[in-house]
């Protein structure tokens, strides 16, 4: 398992290590069922702490996008790949990260942000994956998915303010 993950619960361990182990579109996928099932949720899993604004801005901008400009940023959220909206995303706090996630996913179903293919079929592994998550509770899936967005986005570059 990884060091990252050593302060977490060996209930968190494995799934975070799993999660790092998909594709980024697998994980892009894997993120946005999860937030489909139990997006009611992450927006109230954190009141005040998320900056609303930040993250509504930032989507804003994403939804300006074509839908393949938009999948692109996204895969570059997950990937680290440094560009301007990766770099606003990275400095973001964990819980505006996660809103902006939940936001992307609204986006997704309202077809604002480029849809999931209709005929996406999980693997295995995310399947056996999205198991595990829905079997923790309910902090720990929060604890989850701020670990999942934690370290995704891109270092500002120094002096430039993104």
């Amino acid at each position: 398992m990884t060091a990252a993950y050593a302060n977490l619960g060996a209930e968190l361990q494995q799934p975070l290590t799993d999660f790092d182990n998909l594709s980024v579109d697998q994980k892009l996928a894997f993120l946005w069922f999860v937030y489909t099932k139990m997006g009611q949720s992450v927006t109230p899993a954190a009141p005040g702490a998320a900056e609303t604004t930040i993250a509504e801005g930032l989507y804003n901008q994403v939804k300006e996008l074509s839908h393949e400009e938009q999948l692109q940023v996204q895969r570059d959220l997950f990937s680290g790949n440094s560009t301007p909206i990766s770099r606003q995303y990275g400095s973001l706090s964990e819980n505006t990260k996660l809103l902006f996630c939940y936001r992307l996913a609204q986006g997704m179903e309202t077809t604002e942000i480029v849809p999931m293919p209709e005929n996406y079929e999980m693997s295995e592994q995310e399947k056996q994956l999205l198991q595990r998550v829905e079997g923790l509770e309910f902090e720990q899936q929060i604890t989850f998915l701020r670990e999942t967005v934690a370290g995704t986005g891109s270092a500002p570059h120094p002096g430039s303010g993104i």
